[in-house]
């Protein structure tokens, strides 16, 4: 019997949208599985599923080389996909939308295309102390080569960013600024709209992680006004090995290509090559097909079900498990900001958080237990590790009691 206090607050039919996830109904180690690991990876419905399949068994083949049947029914299915995340995240030209293997493969590109082209010696680039290693490494290398500085804003104790901080770090050798929409660590919701405008009133371009806040926020890149925004498939309930760099078209336009090879070319000759125009010029080779039509179909499946109810729900849930999780002696909440998305991380007086996930998983509990690609927040609250649980709109009340109950028993254990 599934607990929905939380989704009656919201009107929302969370048993319904179980329905729609099979992996949801398996059984771990005997117990009925409680997943609560979305922030590394979310589930994906059988839409997204159903998409794969039918590429696979009655469209499969190349894109954008074939005059025959399959390859254009294959174009217009990938072409698709474009459109659907162009609505999902409301650019204002499907060439904005650039496919790439992840938010990580997509803040590569922006650091070797617009970073290598714009960032020179002395100049400066600006990201958070609470940023994922896949906005921190590419960077560093970036700053490394260039021989440019790489300056951080710092973090405050209840997981905010130090915003005065940010004001004084911002000058007129800053190149670009690289922040997080939400913390993947903390869950903390960055008022990247109003860091965006602070930005731009010095002329400093802004690109945004938003691998954590598509599932969890409706993002409007129009109003945000961010010059680019990076996402993952596998965080909003699609495959993995996909994702999309939003950019504004005056950049793309102006950016060299960050691979070469097929499609992304218009000539080609020993004596001189023409790119293809945006957003093709950044997508060399052959795609992941089914990948792309499979995040196309999981932005359709969030703004179908009504992204503002889900995430309303999400955020009731995440209330609901914070105070729970607040009542248990000995355990601390990592990241307290005021404004947070479904992502609770904590530790336990005495108890390594690899334990802590070890002996949850028993129980059928699937969390996430280490430094979550973010060493430096670990290091900033001087801790190795946590247990993080995130949240999705499949969760339930219940599953965050079962996760309470198996949280007491860890503590009796080691008592």
């Amino acid at each position: 019997m599934i607990k929905e206090s939380a989704a009656e607050l919201n009107g929302l039919d969370v048993a319904a949208l179980r329905d729609d996830f099979p992996i949801l109904n398996r059984e771990v180690h005997g117990r009925p599985l409680v997943y609560l690991d979305n922030a590394a990876s979310s589930q994906m419905p059988r839409q997204v599923m159903d998409s794969y399949a039918d590429y696979f068994t009655r469209h499969h083949s190349n894109v954008h080389r074939g005059v025959h049947a399959l390859s254009q029914e294959a174009t217009d299915l990938f072409e698709g996909a474009r459109l659907s995340m162009q609505t999902f995240l409301n650019a204002g030209d499907p060439g904005e939308i650039v496919f790439t293997s992840g938010a990580t493969d997509a803040m590569n590109l922006v650091a070797q295309s617009f970073g290598r082209a714009n960032v020179k010696e002395g100049d400066e680039v600006l990201i958070s102390a609470m940023e994922h290693h896949s906005n921190i490494v590419p960077w560093k290398m970036l700053c490394d080569e260039k021989k440019a500085v790489l300056k951080v804003i710092p973090l405050k104790d209840n997981g905010e960013l130090d915003l005065r901080a940010y004001t004084a770090l911002l000058s007129d050798k800053t190149r670009i600024v690289g922040v997080m929409h939400v913390s993947n660590a903390l869950g903390t919701v960055n008022p990247v709209r109003e860091m965006i405008a602070e930005a731009h009133e010095r002329n400093i371009p802004v690109l945004v992680d938003g691998a954590q806040a598509v599932p969890h926020i409706t993002v409007d890149v129009q109003d945000l006004d961010c010059d680019f925004y990076a996402l993952s498939g596998h965080k909003m309930f699609g495959p993995t090995g996909v994702g999309v760099l939003y950019g504004k078209k005056e950049w793309l336009e102006a950016m060299p290509p960050y691979r070469g090879g097929g499609d992304m070319i218009l000539s080609v000759s020993f004596d001189e090559i023409i790119y293809n125009r945006i957003p093709h010029k950044f997508e060399a080779g052959t795609p992941g097909i089914a990948q792309v039509i499979g995040i196309g179909k999981a932005a359709e499946y969030l703004m179908d079900k009504g992204r503002d109810r889900l995430y309303a729900y999400e955020n009731s849930l995440l209330q609901y498990a914070t105070g729970k999780l607040s009542q248990i002696d000995g355990l601390k909440i990592i990241g307290t900001a005021e404004n947070k998305a479904s992502v609770i991380s904590f530790v336990i007086e005495g108890v390594h958080p690899h334990d802590i996930g070890t002996i949850l998983d028993q129980e059928g509990i699937a969390v996430r237990t280490g430094h979550h690609c973010a060493q430096p927040v670990m290091e900033r609250y001087s801790i190795p590790a946590t247990t993080r649980a995130s949240f999705a709109f499949y969760n339930t009340t219940a599953e965050v009691d079962t996760l309470v109950k198996g949280i007491k028993s860890v503590i009796e254990i080691f008592k």
